[in-house]
């Protein structure tokens, strides 16, 4: 059985496909109850409906404007398997550290929970540049009722390559993200409905490219709230529940946070996987990232 934390961060590898400009279309704010008030409403520039990493139009479309996530801000989920509450996820923006002299945003995702005998404690934890995003270090540790494992990934963007754990380095791509700088990533472009997108920005080349495609607006219920949202499906190179032809969704808020508040997808053995956000606390310092 594929790692739960693998399979319910397997989400956040896809959604970077959805950096994509689109020519005059502007980034619309979203109206959900309980959102705080919102400026700096991003324009998107004139480019084609498909980006290749690195170029002018990909770097202008994440540029403009403050950041919508800082240090300090927390999402918590609740985590339902084949219908049932099994635990809980929580995504956190710890800090800025100093990775090889830069500034570097310290993210932390965490799954705890089980049923029966099956227990979780799986950790993601992602440096990643405060100007760029690109990753520059990733660590899985994955704690699954026998089953251990924890790998380190030291990413390199300058020189587009990454080591993992002692290995000797292998390629990547420019402008590299990992799992979860990815869904930090995506918060920061527009959505456009109808449209289906690629890109090539994930760390491992074999990967990519990444497809998404934006299937509708939708207004959602959950346990933090009401919410406006756009409606995606990811679709990767994979035999999960992200493969060509599935039936994994993901709700984001139509805001200028692009929250993520509720996923669901099928998945082999236990039916049914279903993420629902449970709260939400601001960051402390939302200008903390590039202006």
């Amino acid at each position: 059985m594929m790692p739960l934390l693998k399979q319910v961060m397997g989400m956040t590898l896809v959604v970077a496909a959805m950096t994509i400009t689109t020519p005059g279309r502007a980034w619309v704010q979203g109206t959900s109850r309980d959102s705080a008030s919102r400026s700096n409403t991003p324009v998107v520039p004139p480019g084609s409906t498909s980006v290749a990493p690195g170029s002018t139009s990909a770097t202008d479309a994440r540029a403009r404007g403050p950041l919508p996530f800082g240090v300090g801000e927390q999402l918590t989920y609740t985590v339902a398997v084949g219908g049932a509450k099994v635990g809980t996820g929580k995504m956190e923006l710890l800090g800025i550290e100093d990775v090889r002299g830069q500034p570097t945003f310290h993210s932390y995702f965490n799954v705890q929970g089980g049923f029966l005998m099956f227990k979780v404690n799986d950790v993601l934890e992602s440096w990643f540049d405060t100007t760029t995003l690109s990753s520059r270090r990733f660590i899985q540790r994955i704690s699954e009722v026998n089953y251990k494992r924890e790998r380190h990934y030291d990413i390199y963007p300058s020189r587009a390559v990454f080591q993992q754990d002692t290995l000797p380095e292998e390629p990547s791509v420019a402008e590299p993200l990992d799992d979860a700088s990815f869904m930090y990533f995506v918060r920061t472009v527009p959505l456009v409905v109808g449209q289906t997108y690629t890109f090539d920005r994930y760390f491992r080349p074999d990967r990519n490219p990444v497809i998404v495609k934006v299937l509708r607006k939708e207004r959602v219920k959950v346990p933090a709230g009401e919410f406006n949202t756009i409606v995606i499906q990811p679709i990767i190179k994979s035999q999960g529940i992200f493969a060509d032809g599935g039936e994994a969704q993901m709700w984001l808020t139509d805001d200028d946070r692009r929250m993520m508040v509720q996923f669901k997808a099928k998945v082999p053995y236990l039916k049914t996987l279903d993420l629902y956000l449970q709260s939400y606390r601001p960051p402390t310092n939302a200008s903390a990232g590039r202006q």
